[in-house]
């Protein structure tokens, strides 16, 4: 009985051992696919590089109220350290809103693998403002919404270690009528409304 009892504890500590990033090389990109995104993840930037979700017209039946992030034992994310005192908000990129029909939804939308440093008030305001948008056109048929964060040269790193975004940009298709807008973010505090920061083409 106690050589059956150690291997089993051998082989839990096994299992355990194998789901911690503790000690393993960080990854330029992995990719995630959760019941609600895909997401293309840097977790040598500590931030998601794309990430892609459907809007669709769901019901708001659930409260987020006091949920936080959480981080993810099998990748190595950006945590709480990177958001404590600047200025930058734990930015959804699927939002909560979207995918509050029920809590198992909502709750992932809170994964730090869906979770980007934004300004503050860029993501308080005209991200927000465009998210909302979004819920009234998916009102109409299914949005596929792909984002896009930008890194250009010389972009800023916290002493925590998060790569900063300099950009973000959001694709968006109307499944039905086939039409395709962009919308171009700089990370920084907005100096015009959401609508104007569609653009015509973007790669």
């Amino acid at each position: 009985m106690d050589n059956l009892l150690k291997k089993i504890v051998i082989f839990v500590v096994l299992i355990v051992s194998s789901n911690s990033t503790a000690g393993q090389t960080k990854r330029e990109s992995v990719y995630v696919k959760t019941p609600i995104f895909e997401v293309w993840y840097n977790e040598v930037y500590e931030q998601p590089m794309k990430l892609i979700y459907k809007s669709e017209n769901r019901e708001t039946n659930v409260n987020r109220g006091s949920m936080d992030f959480k981080t993810e034992k099998l990748y190595h994310t950006s945590d709480k350290a990177d958001y404590y005192k600047n200025i930058y908000d734990k930015g959804h990129l699927a939002p909560a809103a979207a995918f509050s029909d029920n809590m198992v939804n909502l709750k992932q939308t809170f994964s730090y693998l869906n979770c980007a440093l934004q300004e503050q008030t860029m993501n308080r305001v005209e991200w927000r403002l465009l998210e909302s948008q979004e819920r009234k056109w998916d009102d109409e048929q299914t949005l596929v919404v792909t984002i896009d964060l930008i890194f250009d040269e010389g972009h800023g790193v916290l002493p925590t270690g998060g790569h900063i975004p300099t950009r973000m940009v959001k694709h968006i298709l109307f499944s039905k009528d086939n039409i395709y807008k962009c919308f171009d973010f700089e990370n920084i505090r907005p100096t015009k409304g959401w609508e104007e920061h569609e653009v015509t083409h973007k790669h």
